[in-house]
């Protein structure tokens, strides 16, 4: 994690500093942009820790990544619902879509919000989060609609209150580095084209999530509950070591079938569990249907499903009645 950040910062000065348009900016760009999504899958590590495990790790997270990308890792933490097994797969799922048995353009609506996605933090901790410390009211609605880290434009469910005094921790520090940053720009120490420059490598990171996710699941569900074995089977393993799944896949995210059933196992002991599953289990195993050769392979399933979905058909209408409030 220290080399990965520390590279990745020493790359966005070459990025800010190099020649506009130049290879050695360009490059300098999607590299510090992967090693930050790379270091930030640590947050999926951190939340399925013990609250009183590794702290100083999980503040040293926070310092090199969470609060400069203005991602806390606090604020993933509803992704403990993702494992519920009541909630799996339905519109009570932070983090699932029906995509695959959704029209095409339910697909291509979750692939346009990329770019927005730092928008939404500079609005949710800019503006949001501190008028809300003045409001009860707001937030309230912060608290339900805006302080989760989710993929489910529909999901509504409240922020735990056992931890409201670590969201407002860390909002108030998002708060001041994005103050300081509004009065460098105030003061012209940065230009209006470094905060675009900044943005777009903020995009750039998130981005990179925001389309791996697409590889995590078939999104096939329709909205009813799931058993375990439904839900192995609607999560993916990338099997092939190819460039693209050493990039996008660190930290064990390339087994997340493997993961949903075992979601306390450690990253680094995955891949020898998946061989190990894959050499006992037998043939007709759910678990073998979750195998996938690549990260193109999985997609090109979604989108040939949805392609075929028509609006009549479409899943998504359990998601847009509000079945995602607790």
């Amino acid at each position: 994690m220290l080399l990965s950040s520390g590279v990745a910062w020493m790359l966005t000065v070459v990025y800010f500093t190099a020649p506009a348009w130049s290879g050695m900016q360009i490059a300098a760009f999607v590299v510090a942009a992967v090693l930050f999504f790379r270091v930030g899958t640590f947050i999926h590590e951190i939340v399925h820790m013990p609250s009183t495990q590794m702290v100083w790790f999980k503040r040293a997270w926070n310092l090199l990544v969470g609060i400069p990308l203005l991602m806390p890792w606090i604020i993933y933490r509803n992704h403990t619902g993702h494992h519920n097994h009541t909630r799996f797969g339905t519109p009570a799922d932070g983090e699932y879509l029906p995509l695959a048995s959704s029209p095409l353009i339910e697909t291509l609506k979750y692939m346009v919000q990329a770019p927005l996605l730092p928008l939404f933090m500079l609005v949710r901790f800019g503006v949001l989060g501190p008028l809300s410390w003045l409001h009860s009211g707001l937030r309230e609605w912060v608290l339900t609609r805006a302080s989760a880290a989710v993929s489910n434009p529909y999901y509504s469910q409240r922020f735990p209150k056992r931890d409201e005094a670590h969201l407002r921790t860390v909002e108030a520090l998002c708060f001041v580095y994005l103050a300081v940053i509004a009065a460098l720009l105030w003061q012209e120490a940065i230009s209006a084209w470094h905060f675009l420059m900044g943005y777009s490598l903020l995009a750039f990171t998130l981005g990179l999530n925001w389309f791996r996710n697409l590889a995590a699941h078939r999104y096939g569900n329709d909205g009813s509950r799931m058993t375990m074995s439904e839900q192995v089977a609607d999560s993916i393993n990338i099997t092939g070591q190819t460039w693209l799944t050493v990039a996008l896949f660190p930290v064990g995210l390339r087994y997340h079938a493997l993961h949903h059933m075992f979601p306390a196992l450690p990253y680094h002991r995955m891949g020898e569990a998946h061989r190990r599953l894959m050499a006992g289990l037998p043939a007709d195993s759910p678990y073998r249907v979750a195998n996938r050769n690549s990260f193109f392979a999985a997609v090109a399933q979604l989108w040939r499903s949805a392609s075929q979905t028509s609006p009549q058909h479409s899943s998504m209408r359990a998601w847009s009645r509000g079945a995602g409030r607790s």
